[in-house]
């Protein structure tokens, strides 16, 4: 069990970027512009795949989603192989754009013992996604 104490304050002025690869990304970006993620940039090849974009959490953080059949695979997932959380304010409007949705829900909303209210739900390709309050 690792015992160690951080001995230097936590940053916000940078943070994680998830990558995601999807067969469909235009969806994917559908899909998660419904839940409250926001438009970010938006990059294709000549054969329209998706080489890099972004979806943007309102609240800090973004999602990088792009095709998994695009030519440079150096970003490239298999499907369904991510699991995301995501620290919102308000996880009950969230769980409310995703049962509006008909997302699969891996866990329904709950009060954790550790302090955090949220739920977990799986996207149309198999990536599980959390959104609760706790930031650690």
């Amino acid at each position: 069990m690792d015992t160690t104490t951080p001995t230097q304050a936590t940053r916000t002025d940078h943070n994680i970027w998830v990558g995601l690869s999807y067969d469909d990304p235009r969806a994917a970006r559908t899909w998660l512009r419904r839940l409250g993620f926001v438009d970010g940039i938006l990059v294709e090849d000549p054969d329209g795949h998706v080489q890099h974009s972004e979806m943007l959490w309102p609240e800090g953080g973004r999602v990088m989603v792009s095709s998994r059949g695009k030519a440079d695979d150096t970003f490239v997932a298999g499907a369904g192989r991510a699991t995301v959380y995501v620290v919102c304010d308000d996880p009950s409007a969230v769980w409310a754009r995703a049962e509006a949705l008909g997302a699969t829900v891996v866990r329904p909303m709950e009060d954790t013992d550790y302090g955090s209210r949220g739920f977990s739900i799986d996207d149309a390709e198999g990536n599980s996604w959390s959104f609760g309050t706790y930031a650690g």
